[in-house]
This record gives structure tokens, C-alpha cells and sequence, in this order.
């Protein structure tokens, strides 16, 4: 009994804050083994106050990082590891998630807006999209990316500056807040990490270049706040980049999930990619240390920059809304399934779709159409289609959605992938792991440690200036094991059935409009995309 009451120690312990989604996260690890020692979670509500809006509240997202935090220390000593080990943490996030909290009083001005859900995507609410056609309109030619060759991003829904445009044109306090300089501004790694360093008594108001770049703010040339993009986007200019640390006693660095995800996955040389599979997925490609431009719909983006003298990385990133979302939709929406362990038994009993097809646009196409007006179909049916074969569709979609990003890679690098890693709660599904093999034609490789994304967050940490007890190298990852899918089919039938795909994608473009039509009662009803949220004079 006695020597069961000695701490245990094992050496320099790294924690990372994950907060997603659905969902905040601490995990600490062991920074010798990358073990996962405890970790506790804790979910997040959405609110969807209109159709096409998501949203979240900021204090539930900051409530639930302490309640993580507090849960995993209790557990870590009971199982009688000294937590005064923990050397860094690592806080990595949803990125486009946008918020804006008075500086004086530390109030949220307005819930969050921002990630996916179900099939409800807060990081694609669809509010936005009057003010994204405004400022279309404003470039010359009304071209979309025309902001592209500072920002690597198309003029989108999907990134921060829009929704902060959103927010003051249409919410009084936030307004009210910019004209008298009390409005803060970020992405949720910067609310979470002002909060936690002091708040309105000298928190520290900061990002990292990952989330920076997601904003249509950031010059990923120069790495700095553009003043043009801000002038363009009549947006404020806010403090400068600053990566966060020294206000605490523990070191801090922060990195978007996906790019976390590509550290966690120790892509760190020109040509490695990783997906990964959540409630949508995210598939980057490391470029080195110059930024490629695409040519074929996908995104230029900061993959990491680990260190304040430490080069930047690059990435090509191509985003695909609906994938882990489906299942959701498929249990929730039509209930044919009750788990998406279900799904994975109901589509392995036919193995095939039989000429189904389908294409989950529920709120427009990403990378690399970037067509908001698509919407979701199922096609190919016949009499003999039952819910096995739509089960085996669903998965197969994320596939091919996988495959249309993958092959725009190829096309922009002009070096074809040789196999792909893979990583989020998706991979458990076997199934879906060898179709995304079949269908892409080169290996699909998991690792045994499913937490890649906390454990990119917590190897940035420990190998940060002042820390230093993680080395970056792959013999830090060496008792994390991995699984390889080989493709099992020839590629003309894969080929064959992306082929049918891409015709049933174009069935679905176009669903939607920005012109008010008539419901034949004399009415009209609002179709467009804006979800109501301009002033359309639907009545």
C-alpha cells in the first residue's frame, strides 16, 4: 500500500488542448514514447437559430477546455502520475470558427460562427454568402480569387474575414464594440488562449500562421496581417501575429487541426500528405517552403511554422464538407442506421453500390469545384436498391470526394502521391479504409495511435523554444505502428466507377439560386444559397 501512494514519473509529460468540432479534448502524452496517458472529453451543442446558421457559444467552448483539463489532472493522479511534469501544451483547433469578445469586460459579443456538425456546418453557415458575392462583385472581372495570390484562398464562406463582416454589419454590439476599439477579434485558439493567459487583465491576443491564414487577412508571403486584405475586406487591423507562450509558467504553441494533424503524422518532406476523416474531410500536401499556387480548386495554405526563426511550411489543402457527416445524416436524417459502426456491417453485407451514387452536397461543394449552389442526390436507383446499397454509397462517396482532391494534387505538383496517410474517427471503419484504397490505386496507411491531431499539437509544443524535450524526429513516433490498405481491385473498374461519380457530381450542381421563385400560391419563396440572411424581399 505504501508504495502504491509514490508518484510515478516518466519524464517530461506534454499536453494538448483539441478543441473540435463537436467536441474539446486534453490529452497528455508521454514526450519519450508518444504515449496517450489520460485524456477526458467533453462535448459542445450547437445552436441553428434559421436554416443555413450554426452556431456556438463561446464561454460552453471555454467552459469545457477547463473542465477537460481539471478532469484529466484528476484522473492522471489517480493514477498516480505527477502532473507536475507537464512541461508545454499544445492547443489546437477549428480554424475558421470566428468570434469577437468585448477586450474591457471579456464578454463574447456574439456566439461563434464558424464547424460541422451532423450535417449542420457551422465552418460552412451559410449567412455569409450575400456579403461573399458583394465583395465578388468588387474584384474585377467578378472573379473569386482574385485575393488569391496574397491569401491562397478563393473569396469563400468558408474563411473568418467574411463571417467578422457578417457579424458588423448585423449584430449592434459588435459594431458598437468596433467604433469605440473594444472589439478583439480571432479564430478559437485566439479566444481560448486569451482567456487562459488573464483575459481582460493582460491575456495575451494572439493566433499562429496556420489559423492566421485561414482568415483572407494574411499575407502567406510575407506572413503578416496585409493591409490591403483589411482595407479590401473592411475589416479591422488587429494586433499582430504572435505565436503565444512566457505569460504562464508552462509554454504554450498553438497550430490549426489540420495542420497539427500533418505534424502528428510527421509529414514534414515536400510530397508527404495525410487526410484526415471527421465530420468532413482534409487532405494536405506538404510543398516545402514555397507556397504553391493551385490551378485546379484547391487551397494554399501555412502548414506549420515550428519555431519564431524557423522557416515556414507550405501546403496545398483541398476540403471536403460532408464525410463523417453522412453517417450522422444517414442515422438521424433518414434512420436506416443506429451507429456508424452499423453503417460499416450494413455496406460490407452487399459490397457494392449497385450503380448507386451518391453525392452529399448538402450545403454546396468544396475543393476543388467551390460551388455553393450544388445540393445532395442519391442516383442510379433502381427497383432492386435497397438501404444496404445507399449505405455502401455513403462510403464510397467519401472516397471518391477523397479521390477528386487527390488527383487535383497531382495535377498541381505533377508527382503523383504513392500512398496516402490517413487519420480521424472515420479510419475505424475497415471498410471504408480498403475502398479508399481500391478507388485512389495506391496504399492508404493508418496509424495505431488515432489521436494524430492532439499529438501534432503536443509535439509542437515540446519541441518549441524553452521547451525542447520532443526532437521532431521519426524515432519520437517509434512505437506508434501503422496498418496499410493495398488496393484490391484493378484500376480500370476504379476508374470506371469515379467516372459515374463525376456524372452524378454534375447532376447536383446548380440546385440552388439567388432568385426568388414562386410557390404557385402567389407567394414567393426565398431559394437562395444566403440562407435569408440578405435582405432578398422574399415574401
Amino acid at each position: 500500500m505504501a508504495a502504491s501512494s509514490h508518484r510515478i514519473t516518466l519524464g517530461p509529460l506534454v499536453a494538448a488542448i483539441d478543441q473540435g468540432t463537436s467536441s474539446t479534448r486534453f490529452l497528455v502524452f508521454n514526450s519519450k514514447t508518444a504515449e496517450l496517458l489520460s485524456h477526458h472529453q467533453v462535448e459542445i451543442k450547437q445552436s441553428f437559430p434559421k436554416e443555413g446558421w450554426v452556431e456556438e457559444d463561446p464561454k460552453e467552448i471555454l467552459q469545457s477546455v477547463y473542465e477537460c483539463m481539471e478532469r484529466t489532472c484528476e484522473k492522471l493522479t489517480q493514477l498516480n502520475i505527477d502532473i507536475s511534469n507537464i512541461k508545454a501544451i499544445g492547443v489546437t483547433n477549428q480554424r475558421e470558427t470566428t468570434l469577437v469578445w468585448d477586450k474591457e469586460t471579456g464578454e463574447p459579443l456574439y456566439n461563434a460562427i464558424g464547424k460541422v456538425v451532423s450535417c449542420h456546418p457551422v465552418w460552412l453557415d451559410l449567412r455569409t454568402q450575400s456579403t461573399v458575392e458583394r465583395l465578388i462583385n468588387k474584384t474585377p472581372g467578378r472573379n473569386k480569387n482574385h485575393l488569391k495570390h496574397k491569401t491562397g484562398l478563393p473569396i469563400s464562406t468558408y474563411f473568418s474575414a467574411v463571417k467578422l463582416r457578417w457579424m458588423m454589419d448585423n449584430v449592434d454590439e459588435v459594431r458598437d464594440a468596433v467604433v469605440s476599439h473594444r472589439a478583439m477579434f480571432g479564430t478559437v485558439d485566439s479566444w481560448l488562449i486569451w482567456c487562459l493567459t488573464g483575459g481582460k487583465s493582460g491575456g495575451v491576443h494572439c493566433t499562429d500562421v496556420t489559423n492566421a491564414s485561414r482568415t483572407m487577412l494574411f499575407n502567406i508571403h510575407t506572413l503578416d496581417w496585409d493591409p490591403e486584405l483589411c482595407e479590401y475586406d473592411s475589416c479591422l487591423y488587429f494586433a499582430g501575429c504572435r505565436c503565444p507562450g512566457g505569460k504562464k509558467s508552462l509554454h504554450s504553441f498553438c497550430l490549426g487541426d489540420q495542420s497539427a494533424a500533418l505534424v502528428g503524422q510527421m509529414c514534414f518532406r515536400d510530397g508527404q500528405a495525410k487526410n484526415t476523416y471527421g465530420t468532413g474531410c482534409f487532405l494536405l500536401r506538404n510543398t516545402g517552403p514555397k507556397p504553391v499556387m493551385s490551378d485546379h480548386g484547391l487551397l494554399t495554405t501555412v502548414a506549420y511554422k515550428l519555431g519564431r526563426d524557423k522557416p515556414a511550411c507550405y501546403a496545398l489543402e483541398g476540403s471536403v464538407a460532408i464525410a463523417g457527416a453522412v453517417v450522422r445524416w444517414l442515422q438521424d436524417n433518414l434512420g436506416i442506421i443506429e451507429s456508424s459502426e452499423e453503417l460499416e456491417k450494413l455496406a460490407a453485407s452487399v459490397g457494392t453500390s449497385y450503380g448507386c451514387y451518391f453525392v452529399p452536397a448538402f450545403s454546396g461543394l468544396y475543393a476543388p469545384y467551390w460551388e455553393p449552389s450544388a445540393r445532395g442526390i442519391i442516383c442510379g436507383l433502381t427497383q432492386f436498391t435497397n438501404k444496404r446499397h445507399v449505405a455502401f454509397a455513403a462510403l464510397e462517396a467519401v472516397c471518391f470526394q477523397t479521390k477528386e482532391i487527390l488527383d487535383a494534387m497531382n495535377q498541381d505538383s505533377g508527382i503523383p502521391l504513392t500512398q496516402l496517410q490517413v487519420d480521424g474517427g472515420m479510419t475505424s471503419n475497415r471498410l471504408l479504409m480498403q475502398l479508399q484504397a481500391d478507388i485512389l490505386c495506391i496504399p492508404v496507411v493508418k496509424p495505431s495511435m488515432p489521436e494524430t491531431t492532439a499529438l501534432g499539437a503536443a509535439m509542437a509544443a515540446g519541441a518549441a523554444e524553452g521547451v525542447s524535450v520532443w526532437s521532431l524526429s521519426p524515432e519520437d513516433l517509434s512505437e506508434v505502428t501503422s496498418e496499410k490498405f493495398e488496393p484490391q481491385i484493378n484500376p480500370e473498374e476504379s476508374e470506371f466507377r469515379f467516372a459515374r461519380w463525376k456524372k452524378a457530381v454534375q447532376k447536383s450542381m446548380n440546385w440552388e439560386t439567388t432568385e426568388p421563385v414562386g410557390n404557385g400560391n402567389g407567394r414567393r419563396v426565398c431559394v437562395c444559397v444566403c440562407a435569408c440572411a440578405c435582405a432578398c424581399a422574399c415574401v
